[in-house]
């Protein structure tokens, strides 16, 4: 009985642990994304960077930004993110989402 009652809890609390991490997306948005602010207080690490993060991850259906910062072209994978068409200087940002 107690090897039943030992697997249970190790299954119940690894079923948790994937829930968990099942509920966390990192997006990746150019610096000059419209609307958001990015610019001015993501990529630049102004204070209201915190707000504009979690009003990009309630814009996708997130409770909150878990962190954001700057990423460079170089540690994106796959398809760079698009812009706007702007000749400014393209930064990126990365903003971790969750549920």
């Amino acid at each position: 009985m107690r090897y039943l009652l030992a697997a249970a809890v190790c299954t119940a609390a690894l079923l948790v642990n994937v829930a968990a991490q099942a509920e966390k997306r990192t997006f990746i948005i150019a610096n000059n994304a419209d609307g958001y602010g990015v610019d001015r207080c993501l990529a630049t690490g102004a204070s209201c960077g915190g707000l504009v993060a979690t009003a990009y991850c309630k814009s996708r259906d997130y409770l909150h930004a878990a962190s954001f910062r700057k990423v460079d072209r170089d540690e994106i994978t796959g398809a760079v993110p698009s812009t706007n068409g702007t000749s400014a200087r393209v930064e990126f940002v990365a903003i971790e989402c969750l549920r």
